[in-house]
């Protein structure tokens, strides 16, 4: 079975969200299949990370189903939602290290805490996932003690130390060197091929993001405004697409975001 017949991983079902009284996702549907990279890319605010949220149960959708290996995601049940997680692994926008743990205790931690392996086993398995992120030298460091670009591999080797089915990425390629920017690019892929994972990428980084997904969901205004392959939407016509990938200041998506008059909000009336 190939990543493009099999069933998905996860899935979003006509999805509506919103924090208080301000929509963030109406009605959106989403498929990450077996084995696949898929993107998830759109302007800030769009509700990308907060589609991330729904998955991993830090949110509950107010309309819509989310469902992981067929079962839906409840917040509501505990159990079910943390055997849930176990089976995920998440890369945060910033890494997330435990700032006084050194890397090898940060990447041990998830292992340490969900599992009884024996500490000879649990650092067999560490310098495993250091070394597959090229930085089996820096086990013994802290996280202060190395690069930005290096603590982004160290939080991605703790996010598969469970050798997870998924793995979600938030913003991966933010803040990184052309080269780090690379090196990220390719152990996602490479990570994702040989764990035989699904990944979930939000980036605003066409160029990296579209060289290894599968496919690729555009979110504007709360809804899917694109989707496809790489391939298929770099000859896309579509205004939202072309602005995007253009980066262009002029487009269907707004620079302010909805707010009333100005001359309203400053009290000047008709004198504006």
């Amino acid at each position: 079975m190939t990543p493009d017949s099999a069933p998905p991983l996860v899935e979003l079902r006509r999805v509506s969200f919103a924090y208080s009284e301000r929509p963030i996702l109406t009605d959106v549907s989403m498929r990450f299949r077996r084995g696949q990279v898929v993107a998830i890319m759109g302007g800030s605010g769009s509700g990308k990370t907060t589609a991330l949220r729904l998955i991993g149960g830090m949110v509950r959708a107010n309309e819509g189903e989310v469902l992981f290996d067929g079962q839906p995601i409840d917040p509501a049940n505990r159990e079910a939602l943390f055997a849930a997680r176990r089976r995920m692994g998440m890369l945060f926008q910033f890494g997330a290290l435990f700032t006084d743990l050194s890397c090898f205790d940060n990447v041990a931690f998830p292992l340490r805490e969900h599992t009884d392996l024996p500490e000879e086993l649990v650092r067999d398995l560490v310098l495993m996932k250091l070394n597959a992120v090229g930085l089996r030298g820096a086990a013994k460091l802290k996280p202060a003690e190395i690069s930005g670009g290096m603590a982004r591999r160290i939080a991605l080797a703790r996010a598969i130390a469970l050798d997870p089915q998924l793995v979600m990425y938030d913003e991966p390629f933010a803040g990184l060197d052309p080269i780090s920017m690379g090196i990220t690019a390719n152990l996602i892929r490479n990570l994702n091929d040989a764990l035989g994972a699904t990944s979930i990428i939000v980036s605003h980084d066409v160029h990296e993001t579209f060289l290894i997904a599968d496919y690729v969901y555009f979110v504007a205004n709360g809804r899917i405004a694109a989707e496809g392959a790489p391939a298929d939407l770099q000859q896309s016509t579509d205004p939202f697409v072309r602005q995007f990938i253009s980066a262009s200041a002029d487009g269907p998506v707004p620079f302010h975001m909805a707010a009333p008059p100005l001359a309203e909000q400053f009290g000047l009336g008709g004198r504006a």
